[in-house]
């Protein structure tokens, strides 16, 4: 999300702001896409479970343009039992999908646009989404003059659990904005190599080494799930998936 200024604002918000959890399966050597790009197809069954718990929790994801671009779509949840829950919850079945981009541009036919799940745009003020009516697709458009601003817009909005689903510049920008509180990776037995890592050209990052591990399990097929909270937050032991 390059031109985006995710560190501005003119002051902190005063009500809280959404939980954001990040959920990504890589490879072994830290890969989100082969070498000569395009997706990768990590992750099995245990992993679509985990995802899906994560989709569970949240009222909203995150979502950047160029992922949409290439996959279609976003993930939605399919086990019966994990929509039960939320319909149980008086929550709508699928989570808020919520599109980052600068442009608000998208191409029309996206199979995005016909899945079962209501859909916003987060996009710059100076973008030229941001005059005019709502884009044809989605039901509301918020403001991204800086991260916190557009988390505080989400939270005023409802939402307070959030999954990030990528891609990776959306991902590092979040990190690098010091508003990730929750790492969920999936490693899957693969060595991709390539540039593509799921951190790209990061530097230092705020809160590097204060991370604890929440959670671990195996998910089969030789398949890891790591579940990562921040060491400062007194939450994270106590919100599950």
């Amino acid at each position: 999300m390059a031109g985006i200024d995710v560190h501005g604002g003119s002051s902190a918000p005063s009500e809280p702001l959404p939980r954001l959890r990040l959920v990504l399966a890589v490879s072994l050597d830290g890969r989100l896409a082969p070498a000569g790009g395009g997706a990768a197809q990590l992750g099995g069954r245990g992993d679509r479970r985990a995802l899906e718990e994560a989709l569970a929790w949240a009222d909203a994801v995150l979502v950047g343009a160029e992922t949409l671009r290439l996959h279609g779509s976003t993930c939605l949840i399919h086990q019966s039992d994990l929509l039960e829950g939320r319909t149980a919850a008086g929550r709508q079945p699928q989570p808020v999908a919520v599109a980052v981009s600068r442009s608000g541009r998208f191409p029309p036919h996206l199979p995005f646009f016909r899945q079962p799940l209501e859909r916003w745009l987060l996009a710059p003020p100076a973008s030229p989404a941001a005059t005019g009516p709502v884009l044809a697709g989605f039901r509301r458009r918020l403001s991204l003059e800086s991260w916190g601003v557009a988390l505080a817009g989400l939270a005023a909005a409802g939402l307070e659990h959030l999954v990030v689903l990528g891609g990776a510049v959306l991902a590092a920008d979040l990190l690098a904005a010091d508003r990730v509180q929750e790492l969920q990776l999936t490693l899957c037995p693969r060595l991709l190599g390539g540039q593509h890592t799921w951190l790209p050209g990061a530097g230092p990052l705020p809160g590097a080494g204060a991370w604890r591990l929440l959670e671990s399990r195996s998910l089969g097929g030789d398949e890891l799930l790591l579940r990562y909270g921040r060491a400062d937050d007194q939450r994270a032991s106590a919100v599950g998936p």
